[in-house]
């Protein structure tokens, strides 16, 4: 059972002008893609190759763990993206609101963490906003292809700060990527997660 790359669930352009479609063409099309071509080319002929993308990026190690992990975290952040013009950006409300006023004690107060992490985030990795076995949420940062999947976070929002995911936009400019980002936050899909 090959792996796929799964399709995005909007057009190339549709992030801009927060995200543009030459960067989504890359950083999909290509970095997302040489992901699972690889992990694909990994895991024919061992035990892993009737596996769930999930079991791999549980069980594996090494070159088959990053792969797997990088190829997860990639589908994950696609689907906490949306459109500004579908609903993407602006706040939470119900549920996932309030879990985060009482974390974090407001949602600008949220987001300020949120940016001071993935700001201090040394090279590539990702910034998550998960939910502890507790039920209270958290920050969580992971280096490179690290992701809460194989802990007992469950992952409700991530940001890509390797830099692919901004160099064609931003160039150097984290910062200015992050402003961006919560534009395009697809907060339902966040939500569905909690």
């Amino acid at each position: 059972m090959a792996i796929e790359l799964p399709p995005l669930p909007y057009e190339h352009s549709a992030l801009e002008p927060h995200i543009s479609a030459e960067t989504v063409e890359f950083h999909h099309g290509k970095h997302q893609r040489a992901y699972v071509d690889r992990l694909n080319a990994l895991v024919a002929g061992t035990g892993f190759a009737e596996a769930s993308l999930e079991e791999i990026v549980r069980k594996a190690q090494g070159e088959m763990f990053n792969n797997a992990a990088q190829a997860w975290n990639h589908a994950f952040y696609w689907q906490c993206l949306r459109p500004s013009a579908g609903g993407g950006g602006g706040t939470p409300s119900g549920a996932l609101a309030e879990a985060i006023d009482k974390a974090f004690g407001g949602f600008d107060a949220f987001r300020q963490q949120f940016d001071a992490l993935a700001m201090r985030t040394f090279g590539s990795g990702w910034v998550w906003l998960v939910r502890r076995t507790d039920g209270g949420l958290a920050l969580a940062t992971t280096a490179n292809a690290a992701t809460p999947l194989t802990g007992s976070d469950t992952p409700l929002l991530t940001c890509d700060v390797w830099e692919h995911a901004y160099y064609i936009d931003y160039r150097n400019a984290r910062a200015k990527y992050l402003e961006a980002f919560w534009n395009v936050v697809n907060w339902d899909f966040v939500a569905s997660n909690l």
